[in-house]
């Protein structure tokens, strides 16, 4: 039974009325504000115009008295009392943010401090026939953790090391402050008879010769001794359909399968993602107690650490097979979780596959995901880099009932998400043990490893009881002589952008050289790392977002208000970017062009870099793929669910065919060939070098044959051989493929600043019943630029250059699947306009 009717809130100063006169069934709510659960506090007051939007302007601001206020639920619901005698019920509420006491007419159940797991409650003797009233207390988390001991690093706030909340609410460099309260999950109120299931755990074993075998662990908890149980398990695809019944021995019992020619579960780009239907109904003679049911994939995973020769390497290895991670790191997708549709969830991870990611990291600073997330994932195909919820920060792991706290946490965490095959790896922390070292070096932190109990005891022994089945990896990054080393482990390379000064070794400072050649996209080609978990740089949002969230006459470069969206205060860093690459910004145009070109040829420098290192280097996760608010920061794709340059580039950089140049001002040009997929390919490479005015200057093809999933340089060819006399500043280059099986590529021979562009006039033709544009130019455009002025908006291709010889029909969709209104559809280029 669900319970999520009838809600309301009110907020009281703290100590303002006594708890039990609130919790009182008879207390008077008639007046009370009206509430959706799931959902969340701000998110509410924010429908009834209690509060301005806080992503708008200044507003987060003008919304901090919730934070300071006790927050209290109120609902009523009706129950039918006729329980037999070995019947129970059990209130659980899947989400409490944070510190809430429960009651339910008038009796205190208890109290809950983790936002992080499900919270349960025999209700039995408390609940009654007829009207019930369930009421939920919310402190602040000021209030409550006003007493603790804070002087100890952490970054973005110190309050977040005692509560096990999400640690991006207290703000970050990408997000801002907003400290949610409320009912953010689901409340069910559910009958039990005897015994329920309590947990399942689904894994392969091996897979060897067309069969697999998989085991299948069922955990029980009995309420009534005695009585004789048994399960019923089911396991089918279309194709194959396996029942069988166990006993159940002290509320357990295991079964292994051997399953022959067994449909494995694949990333969508090596094959297909299949899944496996699993059911578990416990029983009791012939009565059902209970039912399980959940997806599986038959796969193996693993880390590889060591090549045959003994090298270092960090390269997942799905079935057999090894392969290069592509893709990002993930964060919340509203800082209102509660209030955020499973649309969004879907969107998302599909914008992921189609731009040929295959794993999303889920950073340590946000939450355990919501279980649409991991579905779509397990359906999509795409492995999950899981982190505990630990970042930037020493963590009070001295403290017993702290650590009481993040035992059941971690337990809970384990169970929940262990049966979904996309997940790849569990890692311990975000950044803590490379920056503790980095800071007691440098004589910043005199305290203890606080928090490494955690990461390094604590849940390996427990990974080692719950779920042996996969990696665990301490922290990200980790490994090497400074654990964000390129020599072993992970890295999180933050040359770019933060300018870090590496590499280093254990006890030495970390630089910093924040300028033009410190912060550089091409520092990317000195990074021999075994695998980027992190590398990234900032672009704008999209024009839309920011003119909906900037208050009328701030929508220019240099505004207090454009700067508010930005998060990481050290502006100087994108500006430098900027002044390397396109030059500094003069207008808010040229700052939304700038940056996001910057990104987005910064980004591809990078992936095609890492990728050329295969398999050396087997791995890079863009740091962010989304955003939390409308504001300025890493992500690929903003909080309208608008993408940026970068997003569309990493359609293309991403692809499992890639042919890509290997180049600097004024080196020599090389050509390189990756090639992810588990088959050879054999094509026709076409190298052409193009005046800006579309006459061909230098043209060679290439007789291909590459391996499947290698990486290999075919040729290198001279500045001066290409240029046949042309400057550099006046030519672009292209690769292609003769049969079509890889995305044409361009490339320029000097930074963007340095480029001599004509000015290109555009013409552009509307087709509204196609919902499509067509697209042609008098002389070479860059960057051309489609833009409306909506949400969810997906154009098959934006931000992309093109020849005049050339005509481009691009295809717009609606993530919602709505017809789209192109009247006020705009187009340009870098250097013109239609």
């Amino acid at each position: 039974m669900l319970i999520n009717k009838n809600w309301k809130i009110q907020y009281f100063d703290v100590g303002q009325v006594r708890d039990l006169t609130i919790a009182d069934p008879n207390y008077i709510d008639h007046f009370w504000m009206s509430a959706k659960v799931p959902g969340d506090v701000h998110s509410i007051l924010r429908e009834k115009n209690l509060i301005d939007d806080p992503f708008f302007g200044h507003n987060d601001l003008k919304s901090k008295w919730v934070e300071e206020k006790v927050w209290w639920y109120r609902t009523e619901f009706t129950f039918e009392k006729n329980l037999d005698q070995d019947e129970r019920l059990e209130l659980i509420f899947e989400g409490l943010d944070t510190f809430a006491t429960v009651y339910l007419n008038g009796v205190e159940l208890g109290s809950t401090e983790n936002m992080f797991i499900s919270h349960t409650f025999d209700v039995t003797r408390e609940i009654v026939d007829g009207r019930n009233v369930l009421a939920v207390k919310f402190n602040p988390v000021s209030y409550q953790l006003k007493d603790k001991e804070k002087n100890y690093w952490a970054g973005f706030g110190k309050d977040r090391i005692w509560a096990r909340k999400a640690q991006y609410h207290f703000g970050w460099d990408w997000g801002p402050q907003i400290l949610t309260v409320g009912i953010w999950k689901e409340v069910r109120l559910e009958k039990r008879k005897i015994a329920k299931i309590e947990s399942v755990y689904a894994r392969t074993l091996d897979i060897q010769d067309s069969r697999a075998l998989v085991q299948i662990d069922i955990y029980t908890k009995s309420f009534v001794k005695g009585k004789p149980l048994h399960a019923e398990i089911t396991l089918k695809d279309p194709e194959q359909q396996f029942f069988q019944t166990v006993n159940m021995e002290q509320d357990r019992a295991t079964l292994k399968l051997n399953i022959d020619h067994p449909n494995l579960w694949w990333t969508h780009d090596l094959g297909e993602p299949n899944l496996y239907q699993l059911s578990v109904v416990l029983k009791w003679e012939d009565e059902v107690l209970d039912t399980y049911q959940t997806e599986i994939g038959i796969r193996t995973m693993e880390v590889m650490q060591r090549d045959r020769e003994g090298n270092p390497r960090f390269t997942f290895v799905l079935n057999g097979v090894e392969i290069f991670a592509k893709g990002a790191n993930w964060i919340p997708v509203d800082s209102f979780l509660g209030s955020a549709p499973e649309s969004r969830y879907r969107h998302l991870i599909q914008l992921a596959k189609e731009a040929n990611m295959n794993m999303l990291r889920v950073w340590g600073g946000g939450i355990y995901e919501k279980d649409i997330f991991y579905q779509e994932c397990n359906r999509q195909g795409i492995l999950v880099w899981q982190d505990f919820m630990f970042a930037c920060a020493l963590y009070p792991d001295y403290n017993r009932n702290y650590m009481e706290n993040v035992r059941e946490e971690v337990v809970s965490v384990i169970k929940r998400l262990r049966n979904h095959p996309s997940i790849a790896l569990w890692c311990g922390n975000n950044e803590n043990d490379w920056l503790y070292e980095v800071e007691r070096a440098a004589g910043n932190i005199h305290t203890p490893f606080y928090g490494e109990k955690i990461y390094h005891e604590l849940i390996p022994e427990l990974l080692e009881e719950l779920d042996p089945s996969r990696v665990y990896w301490p922290s990200s990054p980790y490994g090497g002589n400074d654990h964000n080393s390129e020599e072993e482990g992970d890295r999180h390379n933050w040359q770019v952008w933060h300018g870090n000064v590496e590499p280093r070794k254990f006890g030495q400072n970390l630089g910093q050289n924040i300028s033009v050649e410190g912060v550089s996209f091409r520092n990317y080609k000195k990074d021999r790392t075994r695998f980027c978990s992190e590398f990234g740089m900032h672009a704008s949002a999209n024009r839309y977002t920011l003119e909906k969230n900037l208050p009328e006459g701030t929508f220019y470069w240099g505004s207090d208000e454009l700067a508010y969206r930005n998060k990481d205060y050290h502006h100087i860093k994108g500006i430098l970017l900027m002044e390397g690459y396109t030059g500094v910004p003069k207008n808010v145009e040229e700052y939304m062009n700038y940056s996001m070109l910057t990104q987005a040829e910064g980004l591809k420098y990078g992936m095609e870099h890492y990728r050329r290192n295969k398999p050396q280097t087997s791995g890079a996760l863009i740091w962010q793929l989304n955003d939390c608010w409308p504001g300025t920061s890493w992500s690929m794709i903003d909080y309208y669910l608008l993408p940026k340059a970068s997003y569309y580039y990493s359609k293309k950089f991403n692809a499992p065919l890639l042919f890509m140049l290997e180049h600097d001002p004024g080196d020599d040009l090389h050509l390189w060939i990756v090639n992810d997929r588990l088959e050879d390919v054999e094509d026709i490479l076409v190298f052409e070098v193009f005046r800006f005015n579309g006459e061909l200057v230098y043209s060679k093809e290439f007789l291909i044959h590459v391996k499947a999933n290698t990486s290999t340089r075919i040729a290198s060819l001279t500045e001066a051989e290409v240029l046949q006399g042309q400057p550099a500043e006046q030519v672009v280059v292209r690769l292609k493929s003769l049969k079509k099986k890889a995305e044409e590529n361009y490339y320029y021979l000097r930074n963007h600043k340095d480029l001599q562009l004509p000015k290109a006039k555009l013409q552009v033709k509307v087709i509204p019943e196609k919902q499509e544009v067509e697209i042609c130019t008098d002389c070479f455009a860059r960057f051309v630029k489609l833009e409306l002025p909506a949400e969810k908006i997906i154009f098959s291709d934006n931000f992309f250059d093109l020849l005049p010889s050339e005509r481009k029909i691009i295809k717009i969709r609606h993530l919602d699947g709505k017809t789209i209104s192109l009247d006020d559809l705009s187009v340009s280029a870098i250097n013109g306009s239609a």
